[in-house]
């Protein structure tokens, strides 16, 4: 990809006033020696992407696509990598001829996050709490990991068709099971790595048990500490976060974009700086 002259770049999605993406991209378009980059937010939901994206030109290098756009934005694609559509959805378009290329680097993100926030080092055996779209991700990630099984958790099991088909594309096998029936304590007891996908309130009649787990992702950061995270940090361990995965998803994209190895020290500080350093967020 040539870089030797201004590119755009942005994040789609409805509302997506706060997305921290700006903040990613731009700190590593600077470290790469790209001042006339640009990357934006654009609000535009579901139904809007596809017509939107269309109508781009030729200066721009990539999309990133948060809620609700994902599932239309793999959809829209020309080219499909595999891992995003074992999702099911894509957070990363790149125009390849006269198409794009949907990606989800949301994968790297989980990965990232377990591997290096959380400690995560080896284990076949994972629980997802919750069903949604990082439910979806993060059981393919499971998949990169080594992880063999996973148990989705959730509060009616009947919504959770889509995370669970995404667990088989991946190769993993899957149980649902009805938060209301499961027996926290044992089912945490034989888990290796955990992913809560759900509003803390949730977890608070079972943190102690979950907090148990070797390897726990939050994907809540704000506020924070989470009550998850207090549950792990007095027990002496490690918890990886919704920041971290952030940090992490964002690595890729830039790469993608610019066709450059991501800044991954200037972005990390970047992004510290704009959530007032309260994650560590390793890299």
């Amino acid at each position: 990809m040539s870089t030797d002259h201004a590119r755009r770049a942005a994040v789609l999605g409805s509302p997506v006033d706060h997305s921290l993406s700006p903040v990613l991209h731009l700190s590593a378009y600077r470290a790469l020696g790209l001042p006339d980059w640009t990357y934006d937010r654009i609000e535009i939901d579901a139904d809007g992407l596809p017509g939107f994206v269309d109508g781009l030109g030729p200066e721009w290098a990539g999309l990133s696509v948060t809620m609700p756009g994902k599932r239309a934005a793999l959809a829209h694609a020309a080219e499909v990598t595999p891992r995003a559509q074992a999702v099911g959805a894509a957070n990363t378009l790149v125009p390849v001829g006269d198409g794009w290329r949907a990606d989800c680097t949301d994968v790297d993100g989980v990965t990232g996050a377990l591997r290096v926030a959380g400690g995560y080092d080896g284990g076949t055996r994972a629980v997802v709490l919750g069903a949604g779209g990082t439910a979806a991700a993060a059981v393919v990630a499971f998949a990169d990991l080594g992880v063999t099984s996973v148990r989705l958790v959730v509060r009616e099991p009947a919504r959770a068709g889509e995370t669970t088909e995404a667990a088989r594309r991946a190769g993993l096998d899957v149980d649902v099971l009805r938060w209301s029936e499961v027996d926290m304590a044992a089912l945490t007891a034989d888990t290796d790595v955990l992913v809560s996908t759900v509003p803390s309130e949730a977890l608070t009649a079972d943190l102690e048990a979950i907090a148990g787990v070797g390897c726990v992702l939050d994907v809540i950061y704000h506020p924070w500490p989470t009550p998850l995270a207090d549950a792990v940090a007095a027990r002496g361990g490690r918890i990886a976060t919704g920041l971290d995965m952030l940090l992490h998803q964002a690595f890729g994209q830039v790469e993608q974009f610019t066709g450059r190895t991501a800044p991954r020290e200037e972005m990390r500080r970047a992004l510290r700086e704009a959530t007032g350093g309260v994650l560590e967020l390793p890299v």
